[in-house]
């Protein structure tokens, strides 16, 4: 009896252990790169804001690698998802609130 319910107990965590939580889908509106605040287009995510520019030294959004090379931005926007993106204003993913 109790191998079976050790069984049953390590069946039924497994089976919810790739469920994403809503706060961190990317169906969820916050999270989306069709909402406004996320997308490229928008000129705060856009990579020809001086503040997103690689040549900007003093911008805190610049993602660099240990050398120093750029790599990527990332954008906080008003719903407190950071979004981040490549060089050239591909949206490569996002931290959820």
């Amino acid at each position: 009896m109790k191998k079976l319910m050790l069984v049953v107990a390590i069946i039924s965590s497994s089976a919810f252990a790739g469920v994403t939580s809503w706060e961190d889908s990317p169906y969820n509106w916050d999270n989306s790169e069709h909402n406004w605040d996320n997308s490229s287009n928008n000129w705060e995510n856009s990579p020809n804001n001086w503040e997103n520019s690689p040549n900007n030294w003093d911008s805190d959004r610049v993602i660099r690698d240990n050398s120093g090379n750029p790599t990527g931005y990332a954008v906080p926007n008003s719903n407190g998802v950071i979004n981040i993106y490549d060089l050239n204003g591909n949206r490569e993913g996002y931290v959820p609130r």
